[in-house]
Parts: C-alpha cells; structure tokens; sequence
C-alpha cells in the first residue's frame, strides 16, 4: 500500500539529506515534490493545499535541533502534518456500552460490506473477546444471506435465522431482540447496498437506524476508487451520518488517495482497513502508524502484534530450548517459515521494519521473496522425516529427487541446504557458554522479552547492547548491529539475498 507515495518522498527526502544545511529555497523545493507525489497519490486537491501550506509554515520556522540533521527535522514535521491529514489520533470502536453495542455496517454493492462484516466479527472476537451476532438485512442482493450466513460459520460468530417475510426493519427488531436474550456484546447489522446512491437506499438506512439507534455506523468504502470513495463518503454522511469509515482492499491500493483524503474530506475517522482477502484480513486503522509507514519508518509496534498472535508461547519456548542446545533441524527450520508466513509473508514483514522499505525492490531482484520462502518450504516437504533430521543423507541421488518431487531445481536444493547449514552452525555456537548468555538475554528473565519472545514487550537499550557484546564474544553473527541483509544478517530461514558473483 502507499507504494507510489513511499518511493517518491523517499526519493525527496534523500536529495535533502545529502544537503548540510537547508534554505528556504529547498524546503520549497522539496515541498513543490511533496505536493506533486500527493497529487499523483489522488489525494484531494483541498488536502493537499492545506497539507503544503501547513508544512512550509513550520518546516520555514523550525528552529532545527543541533543533534538533528535538518532533513531529519522536515521529515518529522512531514510526519506529523501526514498524521494530521489521516485523522491525528486513532479512533477506536465504540465498545463500552450496555450490550448488545449495534453496528450499522453501510456502503454501496460492491464495496466488501459483507466480507467486512465478516471480518469484523473475527476481528471483534479475537482482538477485543466480544461474543457477535450478525443480521443480513440485504433482501436485494441474491445469495448475500448465503454469504453472510458462511462468513459467520467461519469466524464462528451466531447468526440471525433468514426470514423471507420479513422487511428489513422487521429484521432488525427481531435481530434487536436475538442478541439481547442470548447475551451478545455486538450485534452487527449488514444492510443493502446499490451501485450507485438514490433516495430509496437512504430511506431504507434511516429507517433502519431509527429503530436500530446504533452505536457506530460503519461507511464500507472501496479505496481502489479514489477520489469516489471519498465522494460516496460524503453523500452517506449528510445522509445518515457516518461514525466512522472501513477502508477494503488497501493492501492492492499503491496510491492510497482515498485513505489520505477522507478523513480531512468528510469529518469522519478512517477506524478500520482491509488488507488482503483472508477472513482475518482486517487491522485497525492508526494515523501515526500509517505516517510511519508511508515515510518507511516502519511499524515495530504492528510487527510485534502479529508475532505475539502468529507465535505460540510453548512453540517459541521449545524452539529457544533447542537453539540453545545446539539442536537445529530441517523440521525446526520448516517451523520458523510457517511463523514468517504467519506474520503476512516476506513482503508484509520488511514493510513494517524502519529503513528498509527502499530495499524492498533490491531484495525481490535479489530473488528473495515470498515465492522463495514457499519453494522453501515444499522442497523441506518433499524430504523425508529422516532426511529432515538428518541432513547429511542428502546425497546428489536424493537432492534430485526432492528437486522432482518439490517441483524446483537442484541448485534450489543446494542453496536451501547451505542455509540450514549455516544457521545450525550458529545455534551450536549459541550451545557455547557465552552463546547461551545471548541466548538468556534475548529470549529469557530480567525485564525484556521475558521468556516468551513476544509476550512481553521490546527489550531495553541496555539488554541490546548486552547481547550483541556477548553475541560478538561467541563468534555469532549479529553481533555488529541490526543489519538484517549484511554479514550475518539474513532473516531466520532465509539467510539474505544470494552473494554478488
């Protein structure tokens, strides 16, 4: 997502940092580029106005810091204007109230309403320990009851029984009365959409909101379409009034003008986004987060999110039991690609690391992508459990046969196998006395991680600088600071981009 935008103030933001000290003519210069990656971002012309004059008021005025370069400073203050401009400060669900908290979901045909609707109920369960109901309120569209009703079966969320007699405001009151007697926190209502707005479709909502007094109503809206989406937006605002807006398909979305624009546009706060087609595909929608990423300064708080939820704590614990006893096999290095593909992939995971968005292009030339991390993982499958365990049986007879059975090649093979050699080579150096140091500072006690990996928070400054002393002391890679693609880098089950020839 934001692609186009990443790449062009990046390309901004690199000319100033080869500048010792900036002048009022480049940060003009600079802003003129700004503006322009905006437009082309299809970032509403009113925003972009507002974004700009806004910026050069205080990037001109900024008294720059003597322990900050000065593109640093004009990148801060970028930073703060794109979090302004995307709603300041996040804006969450409205929970806290008498149960059933009614959700009006409302968008046009089309948009991901149902599939939304779906997710969120995933979302709801899993992220804030809500029990859901869903309510199809859609007798237009054929099959959409179908629809909602599969979608509740997967999230494993109750359902309202369809009813062929019912109006859509019937169903509501009878839907009203379901989550109130059988105890659901959230009743989330799917109504119908049109491919275009009229009159009937907002009479039906009014209707429905009147009798439902909802605590949010959810506008769907596709970001794909730009600048519509924020038009539609409008139009159901001023119509039914708009608590907050849900964003889909924004991982396919390489501009991003609909997400920049709608918040400043209509008044309403983007609460949620759509980020792939997966039921559990839907993240919620912080401002600052998302200024961080558009600006490649990564996302560490969203990375460690998805590791806490794609790690098992008993499965990090056995995984540091071996590691730390020199044990390392082809199963333990299957185990930490499915983690990787857990965390949204190769792709998802750069994306959210600071400084490393730039690479991202180098790295998929470099052949180092998510379709290597799958080749990985079917070539470790075609092996048997014995082969797994014991590597050293891989003999030239047995490596073209699990390049035939992996559909891959030999040298696919033979590289997938020199990496597995090199990180057992390192987990026996962390079998060493001071490898099992770095080991009890990274995984275990004291204040950091805390026994599990993921539980329970980031590690202090002191703590890192602790292990990479150790790390340095035992031989191990890493020691010479976070360099994921350098010497001794590589992410786990990977081991970084092929050397140059």
């Amino acid at each position: 997502m934001f692609d186009n935008l990443k790449d062009k103030l990046q390309s901004v933001f690199s000319t100033l940092g080869k500048r010792g000290a900036l002048s009022e003519s480049d940060v003009d210069n600079a802003l003129r580029e700004v503006r322009l990656a905006l437009l082309e971002a299809d970032v509403a012309l009113p925003v972009v106005k507002s974004f700009i004059a806004s910026i050069r008021d205080k990037a001109v005025g900024a008294t720059v810091l003597k322990s900050v370069r000065p593109d640093q400073q004009v990148i801060k203050i970028v930073h703060d204007g794109l979090m302004e401009m995307l709603g300041g400060e996040a804006s969450p669900l409205k929970l806290d109230v008498t149960p059933p908290a009614v959700i009006l979901m409302a968008g046009l045909q089309g948009s991901g309403k149902t599939t939304t609707a779906g997710k969120l109920a995933l979302h709801l369960q899993q992220k804030h320990k809500k029990k859901v109901m869903l309510a199809s309120l859609d007798l237009s569209r054929p099959a959409a009851r179908e629809q909602l009703r599969a979608l509740a079966d997967q999230a494993e969320a109750g359902i309202l029984p369809e009813s062929d007699t019912e109006t859509p405001v019937q169903l509501t009151k009878r839907a009203m009365q379901a989550a109130h007697l059988q105890g659901f926190d959230v009743l989330i209502l799917d109504t119908a959409g049109r491919l275009s707005i009229d009159e009937a479709m907002m009479a039906e909502l009014r209707d429905i909101k009147a009798v439902a007094t909802p605590d949010e109503i959810l506008l769907v809206a596709d970001s794909l379409t730009g600048q519509d989406a924020v038009t539609t937006a409008d139009a159901f605002n001023n119509a039914v009034g708009v608590s907050g807006i849900v964003l889909t398909r924004l991982d396919g979305d390489a501009r991003g003008g609909a997400a920049l624009s709608m918040a400043q546009t209509t008044g309403c706060p983007v609460k949620l986004v759509g980020v792939g087609e997966k039921l559990d595909a839907l993240e919620a929608f912080d401002p600052e987060r998302m200024a961080g990423r558009i600006l490649d300064m990564g996302d560490v708080v969203a990375l460690v999110e998805k590791a806490a939820e794609a790690i098992e704590e008993e499965e990090a614990m056995r995984m540091a039991e071996r590691m730390a006893s020199g044990k390392f096999d082809m199963n333990d290095f299957l185990s930490q690609i499915r983690q990787l593909q857990k965390m949204g992939g190769l792709g998802g995971l750069l994306g959210m690391l600071p400084g490393l968005g730039k690479l991202q292009k180098q790295i998929a030339a470099a052949g180092v992508d998510d379709a290597m991390v799958k080749r990985q993982e079917a070539i470790i499958l075609s092996m048997t459990k014995k082969e797994r365990v014991q590597v050293g049986l891989l003999n030239a007879s047995r490596r073209k046969r699990i390049a035939a059975g992996s559909g891959t090649s030999v040298q696919d093979v033979n590289k997938l196998v020199k990496q597995y050699q090199d990180m057992a080579r390192m987990m026996k150096k962390m079998g060493t006395k001071s490898g099992a140091a770095a080991m009890k500072a990274m995984l275990g006690g004291g204040g950091g991680m805390g026994g599990n990996p993921m539980g329970g928070g980031m590690p202090s400054a002191e703590q890192v600088s602790q292990l990479q002393q150790q790390m340095q002391k035992s031989g191990m890679p890493g020691g010479g600071g976070f360099n994921p693609f350098g010497k001794g880098g590589g992410l786990p089950g990977l081991g970084g981009p092929p050397r140059k020839k």
